[in-house]
């Protein structure tokens, strides 16, 4: 079950991306991470309630506490070296930070994939860079814009990482999430606390009138990236975390896939044969 849990995580997770994009164009990127979050907090907190998943709180939850408080600064990070760019650069770094750290971790602590899953996993690698987008022969990248990337990079390895070890049942994953999005909305509003502090506007160019009518979208971000890192747990329990972690990392093919479909965007000739050697891994590594 490890090749579909970690594909639907992909899949959510590229959604997200496209759907977060897409705000982003019309909404600061702060107050879409903010608002989605709040969201799912107030989806989880049902859930919480609703399953008595109060009752599997243990030292596990201080993972969930982790993954939310460097997930939301990953994020940050990751927006902001976007917007100093290149994107081409910027994107499948990123994107490779969520195999290296899962996939190094799964290899300290004794995981072996054989020597198909490897070959899998080296395909499956140049395939998410190149549909990324890498750019090639472009502008310099800035020393800012690099680090930025790295730490962004490292922040969503450990997130996967850290996910992955936050609870072992589903009631208990149902509150480990609920923590991870608590913390994610505690970093954010200190953030937009102490910007606001410096002369940022809090609320974007129009007001609430503007958040609400974003809301349902907001609020599908929100919950298909809770629903990733739960099916990313569950990928990483049910079989090798080496495998789950590359599996899960095809998420650019997805947003990219998704912009082709309903923004008409072009796919560079990379960026299909890019797509095409992520599929190719995948298979590899499902049936390795």
């Amino acid at each position: 079950m490890t090749p579909v849990f970690a594909l639907a995580t992909a899949l959510m997770w590229g959604l997200a991306d496209f759907g977060g994009g897409l705000l982003t164009r019309r909404l600061p990127a702060l107050t879409v991470v903010l608002v989605s979050q709040l969201l799912a907090v107030g989806a989880l907190g049902t859930i919480v309630i609703a399953t008595g998943a109060w009752s599997e709180a243990g030292p596990r939850l201080w993972f969930a506490a982790a993954a939310g408080v460097v997930g939301t600064a990953a994020l940050l990070c990751f927006y902001r070296a976007l917007a100093l760019g290149p994107m081409g650069v910027v994107s499948p770094l990123g994107a490779l930070g969520g195999v290296a750290v899962p996939v190094g971790v799964g290899l300290v602590l004794g995981e072996r994939p054989g020597l198909l899953q490897f070959a899998g996993i080296a395909v499956a690698i140049v395939g998410v860079v190149l549909a990324s987008g890498p750019g090639l022969g472009g502008a310099p990248v800035q020393r800012q814009t690099l680090v930025l990337t790295l730490v962004a990079a490292f922040g969503f390895g450990s997130v996967m990482a850290l996910i992955a070890e936050a609870s072992h049942s589903l009631t208990g994953l149902f509150l480990a999430l609920f923590v991870q999005r608590v913390c994610n909305v505690a970093v954010g509003g200190t953030v937009l606390l102490v910007s606001s502090r410096r002369g940022t506007p809090a609320l974007p160019a129009g007001g609430w009138s503007v958040i609400r009518s974003s809301l349902p979208a907001l609020a599908f971000i929100g919950l298909a990236d809770v629903a990733a890192n739960g099916t990313y747990n569950l990928a990483a329990h049910s079989g090798p975390v080496t495998v789950a972690a590359v599996l899960a990392s095809l998420y650019p093919v997805v947003t990219a896939l998704a912009a082709r479909g309903v923004l008409r965007e072009r796919m560079q000739t990379l960026q299909a044969a890019g797509a095409g050697l992520a599929l190719v891994g995948t298979v590899l590594l499902a049936t390795g």
